[in-house]
């Protein structure tokens, strides 16, 4: 397939044609608001063979688009900033009035106590950052050196590194347009084929390497298809670890993201609807699980008045005071933030409605979704013109992303076991993050900096 992007200046006024460039795919062209042709040629695909127009992505019709969305907010427009107000200055002057400013102190079980309540769990425990989170998780469920952990292609690095950190080697899997999640269709198919029974326990027949666990992450807050990966997780004895740092107030069916697996992780880092300017959570159902996992992210301390001791190798990864007091004003907030962030999406989704090249992604079916990130998806013709608008976008004030890099394009992860990524690539290809802070629902108004 031959692909050209045809770039044609809007001419002055009063001139006759406009100018037209041609550039290969990829190169690098200056422009602000130009209009974009992603010409396809020799394409099999039924949408050119049943036309001899070229699909067009109106870059100028983007931004206003944009425009339309985000009002009157200052530019440049973040892609998801935090606003705080006097409860939160509050909370974290009385930690500094009371000198209770690191891992002990009541606000550290208060943000507990207040995450627990709001995924339905029975127990949180607050951890420093949400890699540590993920990582004590996989430990703590027993993943050991060398087993393998199934994750996602497409998710931030932290869920890989977690799993490195904890010795054990990335797996990974391909996603599904459906949720933008792990694919639990693709995985029972690609565990059919590589799996195989050794001494009691499921193995990877080409490392020979223990299969222990699967991480779904419910990419930018839409939850997994959780009932369909559960029972392939039952049928290879796989434990699943939710990587819900994403999805903090996302609902599937009414059930919260971060309850469906034995234990699962929230992050609070600055770019989250909560955040304590750096924090994570592990939450569970498990009395035992949540009564270890204290213990051994609180370097493995005995309790005792004064004595130091210590039974095993444990992490200082507990959450100081400081960063729960922030986590606990803003906790207050969550459902509001929620419904903001989803009257948000409702109008990107409206106003990309029955767009040409592009479209809103919307939360999967039976999902209530938090909307972390709004997510435009270019139409696969238009791929071609991913990285043109960027750079057009933040040109304009909008400080809109792409997909992270898929995990196994990255040099640490290149000769990591996989299956076929076909989807992880072409979301990769075709998906640009738009600013998506709660406040910008009331279109960037001053009144709402100070909810």
């Amino acid at each position: 397939m031959v692909a050209a992007l045809c770039w044609s200046r809007r001419a002055a006024q009063g001139s006759g044609a406009d100018d037209l460039l041609v550039q290969q795919s990829g190169e690098p062209v200056s422009l602000s608001c130009e209009r974009l042709q992603f010409v396809t040629l020799m394409s099999n695909s039924p949408a050119q063979a049943n036309s001899n127009r070229p699909a067009t992505l109106d870059i100028r019709l983007i931004l206003e688009a944009v425009d339309f969305v985000l009002g009157s907010a200052a530019r440049p427009v973040e892609l998801h900033e935090p606003r705080f107000g006097e409860r939160e200055r509050e909370l974290v002057l009385d930690c500094i009035d009371t000198n209770w400013v690191s891992s002990a102190g009541k606000y550290v079980t208060r943000f507990e106590e207040m995450c627990a309540a709001a995924t339905g769990a029975r127990h949180g425990v607050a951890i420093v950052n949400g890699t540590a989170a993920l990582h004590a998780a996989l430990l703590l469920e027993g993943v050991q050196t060398n087993d393998e952990v199934l994750l996602p292609a497409v998710t931030f690095v932290a869920t890989a590194n977690a799993v490195s950190h904890a010795g054990a080697i990335p797996h990974f899997v391909d996603s599904t347009w459906d949720t933008l999640g792990l694919d639990p269709a693709g995985l029972e198919a690609h565990l059919d084929d590589i799996a195989v029974r050794r001494n009691g326990e499921w193995v990877n027949r080409h490392t020979g390497r223990r299969l222990r666990a699967v991480v779904p992450v419910h990419i930018f807050g839409h939850p997994v298809d959780v009932a369909a990966l559960g029972a392939v997780a039952a049928k290879y004895d796989l434990v699943v670890v939710e990587d819900a740092t994403e999805s903090l107030g996302s609902t599937l069916k009414g059930q919260a993201c971060g309850t469906f697996g034995h234990s699962a992780v929230l992050s609070f880092n600055g770019n989250k609807i909560v955040t304590t300017g750096g924090g994570g959570m592990i939450v569970t159902n498990d009395d035992e699980y949540a009564r270890r996992a204290r213990h051994f992210t609180s370097t493995a301390k005995k309790p005792h008045l004064w004595a130091f001791e210590h039974d095993e190798v444990g992490y200082n990864y507990r959450l100081p005071n400081l960063n729960a007091a922030l986590g606990c004003a803003q906790m207050e907030r969550l459902l509001a933030m929620v419904d903001a962030k989803r009257e948000l999406a409702e109008r990107y989704l409206a106003a990309f409605n029955k767009f040409s090249g592009a479209s809103v992604y919307r939360e999967p079916a039976g999902a209530r979704s938090n909307y972390w990130l709004n997510t435009l998806v270019l139409d696969p013709e238009c791929a071609g013109a991913r990285d043109a608008l960027l750079s057009a976008l933040h040109e304009h004030g909008v400080r809109a992303r792409p997909l992270w890099t898929p995990m196994h394009m990255l040099p640490m992860y290149r000769n990591c076991p996989r299956s076929p990524l076909r989807v992880a690539e072409d979301m990769y290809a075709r998906c640009i993050n738009l600013p998506s802070s709660p406040f910008l629902a009331a279109g960037g108004q001053p009144s709402a900096n100070k909810s």
